[in-house]
């Protein structure tokens, strides 16, 4: 176990006044050994905090005294200073297995650690939940937490999961529930495995046990070439208009029986099944925006509106927590690009400050302009770019050739597809890139921004975003 070192220190802050610096180890608080920065702050909550700190190879104690609620303004290397609670299941569809080889180490780690849940939005099958964990979780009133269910049949979830701990897991789900922990499901259906007539038992199953879930979003699983489970194949047109249907009916019977809609099917799913994305009110407030449910519809909001200035809520980098995304407070907001937009590319690199409405520092307005997405994004963004009375915009589709298969989502856009396009591309335009593919400026085949044959402007994943891009001339 490491202890939290410290990163940066807020101008003025209590931190400043005690004399803490950047590189300072921070053995203990108040005589504790912090595991997470979750127990930091909550720590680091009160009015005089008694810390042991190592710098270089002395050790000294250091007595902050804050004013108030006053934060205590130090900024920790990470979510986590213990071993990360990893996961023991063996799901045929999880896409850790279907990375490709050479990639970064932390990459291939997959955690099961419900803290992680807590502070980046993670999912948890609970497989390795412990009473300890349920104590903690309860005591320090750590909510929500995002459940992965796929399966309410002991059985069928079991083989799922392939571990038998499966078959009993959800119990934790019932616990948490019973002692007011606000908890997100997740359904990642498998054709052939759990859709269709499982899938439907499965939320009657959840009507039964677990109706005090605040929502439950219903995934199609994602299959990269380098995927080896003979299960694991793509929705048919069909199979996805089935779930489509199945998610239909059962908004109604929620909505009737509990006076919520509780569950919603991913946007994916629509554009599989080659149907219309419903209502935005249908939606409920977009609780599980992050998850991909709903985002075409306040994508689409956030555009035609100019009133809107703040996105429906941040969507977190792939692995956002691999990478060292620092928590601030509970949740954890990537640091890498904020409200503002940056401008960067072909090796030279600008910022701006953070500002309501994202404004980039272009050399080029005028010039034309392209927006990169992923084959999935694109019927997403096409009619708002043709909307927009902009007519030399337009998009500019990636292919996914390095993970293959049916991975389509811009999230998952890496350097060496997106240099591909790019280098086909004519030179001077403007090329817009979504940041929800980067994490700290980097792609998760490793390769930066700057590596990229044309300068690209990043840009928030949002509607606004998007807006006020296209509306610099």
């Amino acid at each position: 176990m490491s202890s939290p070192r410290v990163v940066a220190i807020e101008p003025s802050s209590p931190a400043e006044r005690a004399g803490l610096l950047p590189g300072d180890e921070i053995l203990a608080i108040a005589g504790e050994v912090p595991r997470d920065v979750i127990r930091w702050q909550i720590l680091t909550d009160e009015p005089e905090i008694d810390l042991v700190v190592q710098r270089g190879d002395e050790n000294f104690q250091v007595v902050v005294t804050k004013d108030g609620a006053e934060p205590l303004g130090a900024e920790v290397h990470a979510a986590l200073f213990d071993k990360v609670q990893t996961c023991d299941n063996h799901c045929e569809f999880c896409f850790i297995h279907q990375l490709p080889k050479g990639m970064r180490r932390s990459l291939y780690l997959k955690d099961d650690d419900y803290r992680l849940s807590f502070l980046y939005g993670n999912f948890t099958t609970l497989t390795r939940f412990t009473e300890l964990d349920l104590e903690r979780v309860i005591t320090e009133r750590l909510s929500p937490l995002n459940v992965s269910i796929h399966a309410t049949d002991p059985d069928i979830r079991a083989d799922i999961l392939k571990n038998r701990r499966g078959a009993v897991s959800l119990r934790w789900l019932r616990a948490l529930l019973d002692h007011g922990i606000d908890v997100h499901g997740q359904i990642v259906v498998c054709p052939g495995v759990n859709d269709a007539d499982v899938l439907d038992d499965t939320l009657a199953g959840v009507l039964e046990r677990f109706p005090e879930l605040a929502t439950i979003c219903v995934v199609p699983l994602g299959i990269s070439k380098f995927s080896n489970q003979p299960r694991m194949r793509a929705h048919t047109v069909a199979e996805a208009q089935r779930v489509v249907d199945l998610v239909a009916e059962w908004q109604e019977t929620f909505l009737s029986t509990l006076g919520r809609r509780l569950v919603y099917a991913a946007d994916e799913y629509y554009l599989m099944a080659e149907r219309s994305f419903p209502d935005a009110v249908t939606y409920d407030g977009f609780p599980m925006h992050e998850d991909g449910i709903g985002m075409a519809r306040t994508l689409e909001a956030e555009f035609n509106d100019p009133a809107v200035t703040e996105p429906t809520g941040p969507r977190a980098g792939f692995f956002a927590w691999v990478d060292g995304a620092p928590a601030d407070g509970y949740r954890a907001p990537r640091v890498d690009s904020p409200a503002s937009v940056v401008s960067v590319g072909a090796g030279a690199t600008a910022s701006v400050e953070p500002t309501s409405t994202p404004v980039a520092l272009l050399p080029r307005p005028s010039a034309p302009v392209a927006v990169l997405t992923g084959t999935l994004g694109a019927p997403i963004v096409r009619p708002l770019i043709e909307s927009s009375g902009r007519a030399d915009a337009r998009v500019v589709v990636v292919p996914n050739d390095y993970f293959g298969g049916n991975i389509g989502v811009t999230g998952l856009m890496v350097g060496e597809d997106i240099a591909r396009i790019l280098a086909a591309e004519p030179e001077g335009h403007r090329y817009l890139l979504p940041d929800v593919c980067l994490s700290r400026g980097v792609f998760l085949d490793g390769m930066s921004v700057d590596e990229l044959p044309r300068p690209v402007e990043v840009i928030s994943t949002d509607g606004a975003a998007l807006r006020t891009a296209l509306e610099r001339r």
